[in-house]
């Protein structure tokens, strides 16, 4: 790996626990990771008839840091994805719906950059920030609560985290560390929602 991408994890992990993501030496090996994860991207749609199944197709799964980086060096960064389409990294085994088993009685922490000029910028190192912390798993506090980690890019981008149950004390740890990650102001607020609530449109349930 290139010393510049090598340079852009070493600041990921929060109070700079020791990890492979960041020790450039350490890139001559393999290196699993502790889950395996599945990159799926929805294409926007052209017809009315298009279902969407017909719009979300997992692309490949990986479960090494080499084979990450070499997946995200292949494929558009953030800023690069055209209006209405998503990418979402989930654990091996979960889809990216909020009807799978696994996701049903969860949520997601989510944050919209509103404003899509001013977030141009910066939005491809956030959303790599937001990849790294979860397939590295430092975003929580080895509860296997993160199921995955999606983006939207609409008028705005959406960057959210879709965890498997709504437990205040897991999910608070969650969005301080998502918060950190994102590079948030502290007036700028991040916010969770249970699954059943975002799909009534209702309010969010907790936000740091």
């Amino acid at each position: 790996m290139s010393e510049d991408l090598t340079k852009k994890t070493e600041d990921l992990t929060l109070e700079n626990p020791t990890t492979v993501l960041s020790n450039k030496k350490d890139f001559n090996s393999k290196h699993p990771l502790n889950s395996k994860w599945t990159l799926w991207y929805t294409k926007p749609q052209v017809n009315k008839s298009e279902t969407w199944a017909d719009l979300l197709k997992p692309v490949i799964t990986f479960d090494t840091v080499e084979e990450f980086w070499g997946i995200h060096n292949s494929i558009p960064v953030a800023n690069q994805l055209p209006i209405k389409s998503d990418y979402h990294l989930f654990k091996e085994g979960i889809k990216p719906e909020w009807e799978d088993e696994k996701n049903a009685k969860g949520g997601r922490w989510q944050y919209a950059f509103v404003n899509k000029r001013e977030a141009n910028p910066v939005i491809n190192d956030l959303w790599l920030r937001g990849l790294l912390a979860v397939i590295g798993e430092t975003i929580e506090d080895d509860e296997n609560e993160v199921n995955g980690i999606v983006l939207n890019i609409r008028r705005g981008y959406r960057v959210a985290i879709w965890t498997k149950d709504c437990d205040s004390a897991k999910l608070k740890t969650i969005g301080e560390r998502f918060k950190k990650v994102l590079k948030l102001a502290d007036d700028q607020k991040l916010e969770f929602m249970s699954h059943d609530t975002f799909n009534a449109k209702g309010e969010p349930q907790l936000s740091v």
